[in-house]
């Protein structure tokens, strides 16, 4: 709070959407839902609280069977329950539903109010907020995590392949390395999934996930023929990330193809991406 950086969070991920970077995929319903609606229409759940041990003796509150448990089980948060302003006079085991609606809005929405409202202020940058809150179906998926779903079409449709001309020596090489091309993938899903899959479109365009406003230029797949770096021919796969632009080697065997582009993959870490 002290040096803003909740401010700086929220302006980057705005900026991100605007220029087609990276979805910030890591927001919580809760917190998306309150950049909607607003905090004061929040309703936390349990798997909101981020303090395990918080939440395990909330949890025995929840599943409290009797008064007299439930006074047991309070006792202990006393102190917490007097710093969160949560004193609520338990007098029939129903107030125990009451005194964790409490809990849960000091916990995961009051206490944190405050970079709660300056990651806001972030977001209200080109006036993404707005956006956010008049189309929220369609920042959900950007916000907020879920598992990734690349597969091996989905990412083999991202990309133009370029041939050369028809009938000529270089479309004749090409065409035996296309088919190598989609069998990786396939392989590569069938083997480690989303990881290998996001590795190969990092390895191509700088990017492991589809940014919000897809692919600028489009990504595009070229071949190296021999008159490549001086008369040699490159025996790994090359990328220029500036167009995404992934350019493969010529081989007529698939297993050769696989080992090259696994070593290239396994060799090559840039991008602050693990």
């Amino acid at each position: 709070m002290k040096e803003d950086r909740y401010f700086i969070a929220g302006r980057a991920i705005a900026v991100s959407l605007i220029r087609g970077g990276r979805p910030a995929a890591f927001l919580s319903p809760t917190v998306f839902f309150c950049l909607v609606e607003g905090p004061e229409m929040a309703k936390p759940l349990l798997k909101d609280v981020a303090d395990s041990d918080l939440c395990e003796k909330i949890k025995r509150v929840t599943e409290c069977k009797s008064f007299e448990d439930l006074r047991a089980t309070t006792e202990p948060l006393e102190e917490y329950l007097a710093n969160a302003g949560c004193l609520r006079p338990l007098r029939r085991l129903e107030d125990k539903n009451l005194l964790v609606d409490d809990i849960l809005m000091f916990q995961v929405i009051h206490s944190v109010r405050g970079p709660f409202e300056r990651l806001r202020d972030g977001l209200r940058t080109l006036g993404v907020l707005d956006k956010i809150q008049t189309h929220p179906n369609s920042f959900y998926p950007l916000l907020c995590w879920s598992p990734a779903t690349l597969t091996a079409d989905l990412v083999d449709s991202f990309f133009t392949i370029r041939l050369s001309p028809v009938d000529s020596n270089r479309r004749h090489a090409e065409e035996v390395v296309v088919p190598f091309w989609r069998d990786y993938l396939a392989d590569s899903e069938d083997q480690e999934g989303t990881q290998k899959l996001g590795t190969i479109l990092s390895f191509a365009t700088g990017a492991n996930t589809v940014p919000p406003i897809g692919f600028s230029p489009q990504p595009s797949i070229e071949f190296l023929h021999q008159e490549y770096d001086a008369g040699t021919t490159s025996k790994l796969p090359i990328a220029n990330t500036c167009i995404n632009c992934l350019k493969l080697p010529l081989y007529t065997s698939y297993r050769n193809f696989q080992e090259h582009m696994d070593f290239a993959l396994g060799n090559t870490h840039g991008f602050g991406l693990a």
